[in-house]
């Protein structure tokens, strides 16, 4: 029975790894916690946001796959 639970409850992104701010439907890299709050950087750099941390969620395959190839994209049109 519990082992059943803990394979339904998801955890919550790590530093380093792809979420989705819920509140702002903002896709990022999870940089730290400080505060209480979750710093999240957008993929191609730039500014930190702070994100409720019961409000990160971790990507579905295909939304972290779409994350992936539009900054694929944006590099490419910059000759990166």
């Amino acid at each position: 029975m519990l082992l059943d639970m803990a394979s339904n409850q998801q955890t919550r992104p790590g530093i380093g790894e792809l979420a989705k701010d819920s509140v702002r439907g903002r896709i990022g890299v999870v940089m730290g916690e400080i505060g209480g709050r979750v710093q999240m950087r957008p993929l191609r750099g730039g500014i930190e946001w702070d994100a409720m941390p019961d409000r990160v969620v971790a990507l579905s395959a295909r939304e972290e796959l779409s994350a992936r190839l539009t900054e694929k994209n944006g590099n490419s049109q910059v000759g990166l």
